[in-house]
């Protein structure tokens, strides 16, 4: 159920035709060389018509040049009766979704019927190795032509379109996949993959693979044999009986461990159990990639999801698709396997209120467009809702729960807010780290819980690599704690905020106030109106309470699925504390350098990070990438005091682990364009040195030490935090692994 977007179909039998060599399977991000020839057809192309040669807005294929034959991505054309074509490319030049455009212009002469141009995208005839394809799987990648017969401006879509399969390369990472919280007794299941360097879920994996238990698991088979042609593996009725901290390593037959699974807890009891989802992507009927059905697969059966919800761009949701969006829903929920919720996401505008990503309890309920602008059927104009006032008015009375997005537009939660749909705040997602979302909120005196999900465009739903194209980030995940996997009581654990957030790892968290007299607990914000309320000695994120205690006690509990490298305690805008796992006297030659932050708010909000460091006195003597995911951009040691690196972030970190020499000589030189800097080296230790902290959002560099090995995957705090008086104590924490990955909690609100 493809979206068109509008191309005309005007005499599309009489524009003619396209054909590409070779066809079939190529690997994701390898380097073709494939020849599109096009012949005319009835109508011929007038002088000055032209073609266009378009991909989706979600490719990160290489982008074609024209003027070096050795270089990547080097395009030529050429038309058989010698007519001169002029060729030129733009990233946005054609209508959403299809807007990556190789454009060829007829300049002199003209084409009748039968006469042809031939393209050679990843021309090798000079020496170029070819053009880069996209990163990640694809069964149908069109090169879609459009033809302008008439020299109108007016293009026809060809009615059969060339395509290949983009498939995954062999498998360089594999991964073990658990839940992080069960009951004793209480049965689930353990994910194994294997994945491209791409991020994408190999069916090249083969051999027979060991399975090693931490503590006796039921069910759980001595190895399992995997052959090619499967992209993952579920090994389902697994249990255990004791109480304990499960991990499952992977062997392959010649013993080497391969993966390690995340923590899984096993507890005897619990009240509410941790659920994973990603809340938000899309399909390639609005601008991501592959089928609707094929994302809904993907997230169950390939990232191992829990819970999930398709999120179309509002304006590109036909009704059919809404329709069909609704049946899919229907047929993949099942309580107690698999939760989807029917959705979408409100595209506004950014003057107009911005992102917003919308959640219905059930099926039926009317889509609220921003507006119309690629959706031809204008019958039903008059439900749309222009700006996100507009869409609270119309949500009112909906069974639904609504959160705010930074994507292109960004949402201006300061600008429109309800906190009576409106109940989180998405801080991460493949477009990046956007912490000033939930500080717009805190500033605002908004009781709003904290989420991540991918907004995916490339398919790869709860487990989206980046892949090379202008998302930063690895796409995060969001974890419900809630009492059971259902719709009911996962949007119970949305409404009440019992959720923390991720930047895409699995770790087990746990936040808990306890307070020295009975307090408040509020069952609904009490600034909506009258609510019922219960006396509570504790408390858990995302609660609202009143207490008449001066101190609490903030209560945490971790185990992370990678060393941790610090825990922020916060309370509203203010960090109260930075605690690390280890001490001063611990710390060695392994420093980290760290660029983070964005240009701005709104869209081109990349920082380049470009450049390199060299020391005086003193040696690097190895260095390791750090959320470095698009494999184009490298930090290299060109010389023993020497190293050179290409990067940008989107609101995140990125950086290197670097070993040196020694651990206390000579200086560091440091060469960007947003920051130049010398730094002592006996001058970095365990906290942070900021270098240029000025321009951007957060744009700036980061210099610390860190012990040469930290084990700390498991931190148990508590702390005594004195409450603020006249205005909410809003305690959460934002805890970093050493891995880049990132965690949240959702505040527990506390007001006296």
């Amino acid at each position: 159920m493809r979206n068109n977007a509008f191309h005309s179909t005007y005499l599309a039998d009489r524009v003619g035709r396209a054909a590409i060599m070779p066809t079939g399977d190529i690997e994701a991000g390898s380097f073709a060389s494939i020849t599109l020839t096009y012949t005319a057809g009835y109508f011929g192309i007038d002088d000055t018509g032209s073609l266009k040669i378009v991909q989706r807005f979600a490719s990160d294929a290489g982008r074609p040049q024209f003027n070096d034959p050795k270089g990547w991505n080097y395009v030529t054309a050429e038309a058989s009766n010698g007519a001169v074509l002029e060729l030129r490319y733009e990233q946005k030049g054609n209508i959403r979704p299809w807007d990556r455009t190789l454009l060829i212009r007829v300049q002199r002469g003209f084409l009748r019927e039968g006469d042809t141009i031939t393209v050679r995208l990843g021309d090798t005839r000079g020496g170029s190795p070819g053009l880069r394809m996209q990163t990640f799987q694809e069964p149908t990648f069109e090169f879609k032509v459009l033809v302008d017969a008439f020299a109108a401006y007016n293009y026809v879509e060809l009615p059969v379109q060339p395509v290949v399969a983009i498939v995954a390369g062999p498998p360089v990472l594999f991964k073990a996949i658990l839940p992080t919280v069960r009951r004793a007794g209480q049965t689930f299941s353990l994910g194994f993959k294997g994945e491209d360097k791409w991020g994408n879920p190999s069916h090249l994996v083969d051999g027979t693979f060991a399975l090693r238990a931490s503590m006796p698991v039921a069910g759980l088979p001595a190895s399992i044999e995997v052959r090619r042609g499967a992209f993952a593996h579920r090994i389902g009725g697994l249990s255990v009986n004791a109480t304990g901290e499960l991990h499952v390593e992977v062997l392959d037959a010649s013993g080497h461990t391969v993966c390690v699974s995340n923590p899984l807890r096993i507890v005897a009891d619990s009240a509410l159990l941790p659920y994973w989802a990603d809340l938000h992507g899309q399909s390639e009927e609005t601008i991501g990639t592959n089928s609707a059905r094929e994302l809904i697969e993907f997230a169950r059966d390939r990232a191992f999801l829990d819970a999930m919800s398709h999120q179309g761009n509002d304006f590109q949701i036909t009704t059919p698709f809404w329709e069909e969006l609704n049946r899919l829903t229907a047929e993949y929920n099942r309580d107690g396997g698999f939760i989807i919720f029917p959705g979408y996401e409100w595209s506004g505008n950014t003057g107009l209120g911005g992102d917003r990503n919308v959640l219905f309890m059930r099926e039926g309920r009317q889509i609220r467009r921003s507006h119309h602008a690629l959706v031809e059927d204008l019958s039903d104009l008059a439900t749309d809702a222009n700006s996100s006032d507009d869409l609270f008015r119309a949500l009112k009375d909906e069974d639904c729960v609504v959160f705010a997005h930074i994507g292109g537009r960004y949402a201006d939660i300061k600008m429109s807010h309800d906190a009576r749909v409106e109940r989180s705040v998405e801080v991460h997602s493949d477009w990046g780290t956007f912490e000033w979302l939930i500080e717009d909120a805190l500033e605002q005196g908004y009781r709003v819980g904290i989420v991540a999900n991918s907004d995916g465009h490339k398919g790869r739903h709860g487990a989206s690599h980046p892949g090379a194209s202008l998302f930063g980030a690895y796409g995060g995940l969001t974890c419900l704690l809630a009492p059971e996997l259902s719709r009911k009581g996962l949007f119970d654990a949305m409404r009440r905020r019992h959720h923390y957030a991720t930047t895409g790892c699995r770790t087990i968290l746990d936040t808990r106030v306890a307070f020295d007299g009975d307090a408040e607990l509020f069952d609904q914000d009490p600034n909506l109106g009258a609510t019922g309320s219960r006396r509570v000695r504790s408390a858990m994120m995302g609660d609202i309470l009143r207490t008449a205690d001066r101190e609490v006690s903030f209560e945490i509990d971790i185990v992370a699925s990678a060393p941790i490298e610090r825990v922020e305690i916060r309370n509203g805008l203010e960090v109260l504390e930075t605690v690390r796992p280890f001490e001063a006297r611990q710390l060695g030659r392994r420093i980290r350098l760290v660029w983070e932050g964005s240009e701005y708010r709104g869209r081109g909000r990349q920082s380049v990070w470009d450049g390199g460091a060299k020391l005086r006195g003193n040696t690097f003597e190895r260095v390791s990438p750090i959320n470095m995911w698009n494999l184009d951009k490298k930090i290299e040691r060109v010389a023993a005091d020497e190293l050179k690196w290409t990067a940008l972030t989107t609101g995140g970190f990125g950086g290197a682990d670097i070993v040196l020499g020694d651990a206390n000589s000579g200086m560091l030189s440091i060469a960007t364009a947003p920051v130049k800097a010398e730094v002592r080296i006996a001058d970095i230790g365990r906290e942070d040195i900021v270098l240029g902290s000025g321009g951007g959002i957060r744009r700036r560099m980061r210099l610390y030490r860190l012990p040469e090995e930290n084990t700390a995957a498991r931190m148990q705090l508590r702390r005594r935090i004195r409450l603020q008086d006249a205005r909410d104590n809003a305690l959460y924490l934002c805890v970093t692994q050493e891995d880049g990955h990132l965690i949240w909690s959702s505040p527990t609100y506390l007001f006296r």
